[in-house]
C-alpha cells in the first residue's frame, strides 16, 4: 500500500516539474519518513547514492499523509521550490534555512501556492491555490489511500538467530550491538537512526543532525 503512495508522490513530482519548473529539476529520492514537527524536508546535500550518481532528497512526513492530496502535494511543491532555489543560487531563506523570505514567497507563489507569514520562520505556510488544484485534477492526482503513522515510532533491532531463534546458542539472549547511528538535531532535538553515515537537514531547523552512536 506504501508503494501506491509513493508512485503517487513521484507521479506528482514529474507533473509539477512540467507544469511549474520547466522540467528542470532532477528526480530526487522521494522518502516517506517520520517527522512529526514538519510537513517535509528537502536535503542541500546529495545524501543518496546510486551506482555512481548521487541524488537530494525530499521527504514527505509519514505523520502527516492523512491530509488531503491537495495538501500534500502542496508540501512536495514547497520543498521544490527549495530545490529550485538552491539550483539556481537563490537565497530563499536566512537563519540556518529556518526562515523562509520573500525570495521563497515570490517563488513559491509563482507555482500556484499560497504562502501566509509565520512568526519566527517567515513566509512558510504553504496552502494549495486553486490552479494548483486544477493542475493536480487535470493530470489525475489523487490519493488512492487513507494511509500515515500515527504515534511515534519504536526501532527494533533484529540479529540472525541459532536453532532455537536465539543469537547466543540458547543462552539468555544478550544485547546486540548496535550497528545503527542516531543523529539528532542540535537546534529542535528531533532524531532518527541510520544504518549508515549520512547528511540531514532538519526540516524544522534547516539545521544539520549530528551524530551520536549511543
Amino acid at each position: 500500500m506504501l508503494m501506491n503512495m509513493q508512485s503517487v508522490l513521484e507521479k506528482g513530482f514529474m507533473v509539477l516539474n512540467e507544469v511549474y519548473f520547466e522540467g528542470s529539476l532532477v528526480m530526487p529520492v522521494i522518502t516517506i519518513m517520520t517527522s512529526p514537527r514538519t510537513n517535509g524536508h528537502f536535503t542541500l546535500g546529495k545524501t543518496w547514492r546510486a551506482e555512481d550518481d548521487h541524488f537530494h532528497e525530499i521527504n514527505i512526513s509519514a505523520e502527516h499523509l492523512n491530509r488531503p492530496i491537495e495538501n500534500i502535494m502542496a508540501t512536495l511543491c514547497h520543498e521544490m521550490v527549495h530545490y529550485y532555489c538552491f539550483v539556481n543560487g537563490i537565497k530563499d531563506t536566512s537563519q540556518n534555512g529556518r526562515y523562509h523570505n520573500r525570495l521563497f514567497k515570490e517563488e513559491a507563489e509563482k507555482r500556484g501556492l499560497q504562502i501566509s507569514y509565520v512568526k519566527g520562520i517567515g513566509y512558510s505556510e504553504t496552502e494549495p491555490g486553486k490552479e494548483f488544484v486544477e493542475v493536480l485534477r487535470t493530470y489525475g492526482i489523487e490519493k488512492t489511500l487513507d494511509i500515515n503513522r500515527e504515534g511515534s515510532p519504536d526501532w527494533i533491532e533484529v540479529t540472525g538467530g541459532g536453532a532455537n531463534g536465539s543469537g547466543n546458542n540458547g543462552r539468555d539472549p544478550a544485547k546486540p550491538k548496535s550497528s545503527t547511528r542516531k543523529y539528532q538535531c542540535p537546534c529542535c532535538k528531533n532524531s532518527f537512526r541510520a544504518t549508515k553515515d549520512i547528511h540531514v537537514i532538519c526540516g524544522d531547523c534547516w539545521e544539520e543532525f549530528i551524530k551520536n552512536m549511543k
